[in-house]
């Protein structure tokens, strides 16, 4: 899965490295960034997105580059 985040729309609010830390961190501009694409399972990747209240994280499929999400 790729995993993309948008940060001009992120707000920093941390749900995604709470619900997939070994996949999401937040930077000095308190900002999501992805540390390891491969750090938690899918299910947990995709459960960080869709608790983005801004809706900042991408995931498209690698093999197809089809969008899981949103």
């Amino acid at each position: 899965m790729k995993i993309t985040v948008d940060r001009s729309k992120c707000r920093g609010v941390r749900n995604c490295a709470s619900i997939a830390p070994n996949v999401f961190d937040i930077d000095e501009q308190f900002k999501a960034v992805v540390v390891d694409p491969k750090g938690d399972g899918d299910a947990e990747i995709t459960k960080a997105a869709k608790f983005c209240p801004a809706v900042a994280i991408l995931l498209d499929d690698e093999a197809t580059g089809k969008r899981i999400f949103p």
